[in-house]
């Protein structure tokens, strides 16, 4: 994610929150010139604390994401900031996000699922995702987010109870409970498995332009959401929860380009913190870097399978 972000526009400062050790000082070893990497004494507070016992990893992940803004705006004095998902590619300049919600003259941006009719999930998971919000660093952006801490820290668990789901339903009502709430309108800024089938893709000339079936509009992809990937066993990868369909165009025009980059990525860890005691070989697999090779093989056969009842991406019969 921090490559593609560099690809697109190199006017950026990522302040990377790292949940382990290994994390951290792999991270830190990579001297990111657009980073700063923030380990989890640094940022945890006596609020969090207080509550981490009784969470998941998961939820406790979730738990900080808006204190996690909240830390960065105020320890280095950020005139705004957006939240990023992890398991993000970017394929575009994200500023058009940002210019958007200027141009509207509002303090917090958020996103929405925009879910595909048959996958719709709000009424559990939530209208919006927490995938990509900004907020400023004045006050009526500092009363949404400080609002967002005080509700998380109070109840997220990764249960839909009252009403609420973890930290994404809280979201629901924010464009009518505050008046400074932007949705995003931009079909480039959210596309994930849930909603990719509304829409089609091609490539020209290193850009990504997606075309929304419905109406025909077109539009350059900004980023794209790899929800549920994952590495698997046997030398496959899963590429989505199994309940979303996904085109062979869209694993060629989507999914390929974010291998290369686990794959370039990988590369840079192996090659400068290689000394991690966890960044091992595994007995069952190999690193995706050795993998490649089979991968294109993969590709230009242009084979895409369903494997154990859920979506792989599978090239061990090349091997």
């Amino acid at each position: 994610m921090y490559n593609s972000l560099l690809l697109h526009n190199e006017d950026f400062h990522l302040y990377i929150l790292a949940f382990d050790s290994d994390c951290f000082f792999a991270l830190s070893k990579l001297k990111l010139a657009h980073a700063t990497i923030i380990s989890l004494d640094e940022f945890e507070n006596e609020d969090l604390l207080r509550v981490k016992a009784g969470r998941t990893a998961a939820e406790y992940c979730w738990t900080c994401a808006s204190s996690s803004i909240k830390y960065c705006m105020e320890t280095y004095s950020l005139d705004h900031c957006s939240y990023i998902d992890a398991d993000m590619l970017f394929f575009s300049d994200p500023k058009v996000l940002y210019k958007e919600m200027e141009d509207a003259g509002k303090s917090v941006m958020i996103t929405r699922h925009r879910y595909t009719p048959q996958f719709d999930q709000s009424e559990t998971s939530g209208i919006y995702c927490v995938q990509y919000m900004t907020f400023k660093n004045n006050e009526a952006g500092m009363a949404v987010l400080n609002w967002w801490v005080d509700a998380c820290l109070d109840w997220c668990y990764a249960r839909f109870e009252d009403g609420k789901f973890g930290d994404q339903k809280y979201l629901d009502d924010w464009t009518s409970r505050f008046n400074c709430v932007h949705e995003l309108e931009h079909l480039g800024g959210g596309v994930a498995p849930w909603n990719v089938q509304q829409y089609a893709f091609s490539r020209k000339d290193g850009q990504v332009t997606g075309r929304e079936l419905a109406t025909g509009q077109s539009f350059d992809l900004v980023f794209y959401h790899y929800h549920a990937f994952k590495y698997a066993w046997n030398n496959t990868f899963r590429l989505t929860d199994e309940q979303y369909t996904l085109t062979r165009s869209q694993v060629k025009q989507l999914y390929k380009p974010y291998v290369y980059a686990l794959a370039t990525s990988e590369d840079q860890i192996a090659e400068r913190a290689s000394d991690i005691a966890s960044y091992k070989r595994s007995e069952e697999g190999v690193f995706i870097s050795e993998r490649l090779g089979r991968l294109l093989v993969f590709y230009l056969m242009g084979f895409y399978k369903k494997f154990y009842a859920k979506r792989f991406f599978s090239y061990g019969i090349f091997n």
